[in-house]
This record gives structure tokens, sequence and C-alpha cells, in this order.
């Protein structure tokens, strides 16, 4: 691997590696592999709907508010805790309304059982991953929103995988209602606690799925019992850059975080490393944040992997900081993010010492800027990993 650039190439805006010198492009996929539909769940349906559900079961409408109860206060969909219904029909109900959508496979833990990764296998035995982590004073769960992602970005362990499917609104919440009941009994180190904040940034591009991602916000901050009562202001969603989706998640008036994962501020590099650059570019997918920050009044995130080699130069925080500078001062944050290799891959987290230069470079510029923990970086962390490693086997 090349450690220095030749002569002249940082002003070229050439890096010392290119992409292309570690792994074969993949193309962009934005139809997913397998359309199968997963049974229709509970959390699928709006009030109303579970209302006229239920009743066609031959049930009073006010149940479905109980089974809302259940599944949104006491995070369970198992019918032996449901004392309140009839037992002549409890068993039926929670079977109809509550078909099983995702099954635990594999789980590792980290930092004393506090960082807990589950790798899910769903109806169709399609896998997506969840991060749950606890931090002294908070609780955050990482989510999937799709199996595999078709964003073919390539120091990325999911979008090698390709993208298998989209999820559904219920498969998503089934992996937020599993954070909470291991929350709320206690399973996680430290005491019963509850689910504080949620980022759309586990498997999958979020706004290539976006009626689902849109639905599952809809529940995650609608009042319990109806949903799950989470502040939209700790809900981060995820986009590597789908500038007209983008759009669209900022004029829904809900004040979700918006993350743009930019990982480089010129077009040449970020083409190779962020593909969907092809179709919008760096300063498309800028515009789009500063809009979304105009519309909601909502801070938005950057996040940048730092990258060996690749995308770490100090010239590349000047240019970042001026382009986002350009477009007015206090809407943005930036969170460098130490890259989490992939096995077999020799792309390695920038050094030390060159991580500090690029923060200390944005900082100068006026930019907050905060390195992302790596929380479970020895359980790969990086989401993807479980699932490429059970392929594998």
């Amino acid at each position: 691997m090349a450690t220095t650039p030749a002569a002249g190439s940082a002003e070229l805006g050439i890096p010392a590696v290119r992409p292309s010198d570690e792994t074969t492009p993949i193309p962009l996929q934005m139809a997913p592999r397998r359309r199968g539909k997963p049974p229709r769940h509970f959390a699928d349906l709006t009030a109303e709907q579970r209302a006229a559900s239920v009743a066609e079961l031959g049930e009073k409408p006010f149940r479905a508010k109980q089974l809302a109860a259940h599944y949104f206060t006491h995070f369970t969909s198992d019918p032996a805790e449901m004392t309140d219904l009839p037992k002549a029909t409890r068993d039926e109900l929670a079977t109809t309304m509550f078909p099983p959508l995702i099954r635990p496979t594999r789980r590792m833990e980290a930092d004393g059982g506090t960082t807990v990764k589950t790798l899910w296998h769903l109806f169709d035995d399609a896998k997506v991953e969840s991060v749950l982590m606890r931090y002294p004073h908070r609780t955050t769960l990482c989510v999937s929103s799709q199996a595999g992602c078709g964003m073919a970005c390539p120091f990325c362990a999911t979008g090698q995988l390709g993208l298998t499917r989209n999820l559904s609104t219920a498969e998503i919440l089934e992996q937020v209602r599993a954070a909470f009941r291991a929350l709320d009994r206690g399973e996680i180190p430290g005491g019963p606690a509850r689910l504080n904040n949620l980022v759309f940034m586990g498997m999958g591009e979020p706004l290539a799925n976006p009626r689902a991602v849109i639905e599952t916000v809809k529940a995650l901050v609608a009042p319990q019992p109806e949903g799950f009562g989470m502040s939209a202001r700790n809900i981060t969603v995820s986009t590597v850059g789908l500038v007209p989706a983008m759009r669209k998640l900022a004029d829904l008036g809900i004040p979700v975080t918006l993350a743009l994962s930019l990982h480089a501020p010129d077009d040449d590099l970020r083409s190779e490393l962020v593909p969907i650059n092809t179709r919008f570019s760096v300063d498309e997918a800028i515009d789009a944040a500063r809009h979304y920050y105009e519309v909601t009044g909502r801070r938005v995130s950057i996040e940048y992997a730092l990258i060996k080699d690749m995308n770490d130069q100090g010239w590349r925080a000047d240019l970042l900081a001026e382009k986002l500078n350009a477009r007015g001062r206090g809407w943005v944050h930036i969170n460098p993010i130490p890259l989490n290799p992939t096995p077999g891959s020799i792309w390695t987290a920038s050094e030390r010492s060159v991580e500090e230069e690029f923060v200390a470079r944005l900082r100068g510029h006026g930019i907050p800027t905060t390195i992302r923990d790596t929380r479970g970086s020895d359980i790969d962390g990086a989401c993807g990993q479980l699932a490429a490693e059970e392929d594998d086997e």
C-alpha cells in the first residue's frame, strides 16, 4: 500500500490510496433482489386498522388499545402475559396480530455486557443486525432498515453484501421492542432502564426504504400506548445522500436529526467511496442537508469515516469546513469516525496524530466536531459483519 502521495498529488486532489486499489467496485443496486412481504403485523397498522382487524376476529374494538398497551408499554407480544384479555381468545388474538417476524440467532457482548449486538433472522431467513449500547446516562439502539444495502460503499461490510430486500415497518419496530424489553427487564447490566436514543445507522440506507422508515418514526414518537413515546429529537436518520428523499424528509415536519454520511468533501474521491455521489454530488447533498436545517431548525450531523491515507488529509478537512461554512454558521456538527475495518480488508483507521490534526483543522474553522465513539469494535461493531461471517460459514 502506498503511504505517501506522489509529489503534488494533494494539490490535485489525488489521495495516496484509491478505493479501487483495495476492492473491485460493485454497482449501485436500487432495487432489492427479493420482494417477499412479511406477514402483516400489529405494528404495521394504524390505530383505526388495528381496531378493524380486532373486530374482524369477533372482538370489541377496544381490545386493540389493550393490545397496543401490551406491545408499546409492556413490550410484549406473549399472550401468556396478556391477562386482561379473555383467556378463550387471547391466543388467537396474539397469534393473528403478532406473527413472529424476527428471531435472534447470534448475540455478542462487549463493554461488560453493556454493548450487545444481535444478528436477527427474518421470516424468509434474510439477516439483519442491531446494536444496543448502554452508557452511564443514556441508552442507544442502532437499527437496520434493510437486509443488506445497495449503496455499494467499498469500505462498508453491509455495502459489499448488496441489497436483499427492504424491511417492513414492523420488522424495524420489532428490533426496537426487543431493546425496550431487554432494558425494562434489567437484562443489560446497570438495572432496569428505558431506551433513550435510536439511530438508523444499522444495515441498509434508510432513505432508500422511506415509507417503512417514516412509519417507524411515527410509531416511535406516538405517545404510549399508541407508540413508544420517544422524543423525535433523540432519533437520528442517516443517509449517504439521497437528495430527493432528504428534502421529502424535511417537509414531513418531524424534527428527527439528519445525519449525512459524507466521507469526502470532493466529488473525485467521494464518487468512489460513496457511489451514489455519481448521481447526487457533494454540493447537492450538502445543499439538501442545509435545506433540512432551514425547514426543521435541527442541526445536521456530518458523518466522516476517517480512513488511513484515503480521505484523512488536512486539506480535505479544510475543504469540508469551507464548503459547510459557505452555507452559514451554526447549522452543522461533524462526527469523524475512526474506520471500523472489515475482516480481510487492509483499510484501517487513520493514525491518532492524523485524526487529531483533522479534528483540529475543523475546529479551527469554527465547526463543532466530536470523534464518534467506536463501541463494539471487538465484536465486529460495524453492521454487516456478523451477516457476512455467517454467509462464509
